[in-house]
Parts: structure tokens; C-alpha cells; sequence
């Protein structure tokens, strides 16, 4: 008698092991807590999932504006210049403010004229495209002299460092030498 009831015990045993592994109460696959996809379609009502409120991916950062191309440009600037000519000598600080391609009364640069034409005539001038990898440089030494210019050209932000240790460095600090001014003997 005993042996009757416990193999029933047991088949009722392994059905609610097997519903308790498959995650849903009746053993279906189906959590019968939400309704079905047919019962839902019978409802009238859609059966997408509710959204998920929590995710793990990140939200895009916002994207900076983009650097301006190389050419003419509206020529307005607000600029911060500090030149080191060398690491045991001051560095020189210069304020150069465009409007138009021409110097306001708030500028305080050698060469403002200089200055305001330059970025006029190239807008992109503090903002070059990033050197290649592929893209050698001539081994040479230009001069312990190192620059930074900070502000807005053209309403996009600036923040670009000039240096001469090496070939491509040197033709940056050529390039941008009318804003960067004449300090340091590096013209």
C-alpha cells in the first residue's frame, strides 16, 4: 500500500520540480502571472513587452561641434595665447580678440592685424585634423619653445598646444607663428 502512494507523491513531485526550474508556475514556458500573446490579441490589446527602465549601455555623449575647415573664415575670435619660449624663462601671455577679421581695442598681441588675418584667412589654422599614424616626422629640434591658445574661433572652442621638438610640430608652429607672435626667437 505504502509503495501505491508514494510513486503518485513522487510523479506530483517532479512536475512542481520541473515547473520550479522552467521559472513559470505551470511548467508551460509561460508565466501565467502576464496573459499570452493570444489572450492578448483576443483583448484587442498589443502584446509588447513592458520597456526596460534600467539599461546598462550608456547614453551618447554629446558631440562637440565640428572643427572648422581649412579656408576662409568668418575671422572672430576670442583667444587666450601663453608662449614659453623655454622652461627657465616666464612665459609671455597675450589676449587676441577679432571681430571680422580685424583686432578689437581688447587685443593685447604684438601683431594683432597679423593675428586677425591669419585666422580669417584659415579658420581651421588652431584646429588641424589629427596627424596620421602613418605620417613620419623629421627628426629635428626646433627649439625648446612651446605655446598654448585657448578661446573660440569662429564660435567653435579652441584648445591647441604648439611645441618645436620634431619636423611636424615645427610646420604647425609655422603655420599658426603670426597668432602665436614672436616670442621665444621662434618665428
Amino acid at each position: 500500500m505504502r509503495l501505491r502512494s508514494v510513486r503518485p507523491l513522487l510523479a506530483v513531485l517532479a512536475v512542481a520540480l520541473l515547473a520550479a526550474c522552467t521559472g513559470t508556475p505551470d511548467g508551460t514556458g509561460t508565466s501565467s502571472a502576464t496573459p499570452s500573446a493570444s489572450s492578448s490579441a483576443s483583448q484587442g490589446t498589443s502584446a509588447a513587452p513592458a520597456p526596460d527602465t534600467e539599461t546598462t549601455v550608456p547614453a551618447p555623449s554629446p558631440s562637440a561641434p565640428p572643427a572648422p575647415t581649412a579656408g576662409p573664415g568668418a575671422g572672430n575670435a576670442e583667444l587666450a595665447i601663453m608662449v614659453k619660449p623655454s622652461p627657465a624663462e616666464p612665459a609671455v601671455n597675450y589676449t587676441l580678440v577679432c571681430r571680422d577679421g580685424l583686432p578689437t581695442a581688447e587685443s593685447k598681441h604684438p601683431t594683432p592685424e597679423a593675428a586677425c588675418t591669419a585666422l580669417k584667412n584659415n579658420a581651421a589654422l588652431l584646429s588641424p585634423a589629427p596627424r596620421s599614424k602613418d605620417v613620419a616626422c623629421t627628426e629635428q629640434y626646433g627649439g625648446p619653445q612651446t605655446a598654448t591658445v585657448t578661446g573660440i574661433v569662429d564660435n567653435t572652442p579652441v584648445d591647441a598646444t604648439f611645441a618645436r621638438t620634431n619636423g611636424c610640430e615645427i610646420g604647425a608652429w609655422t603655420a599658426a607663428r603670426d597668432i602665436l607672435g614672436a616670442s621665444g626667437g621662434a618665428t
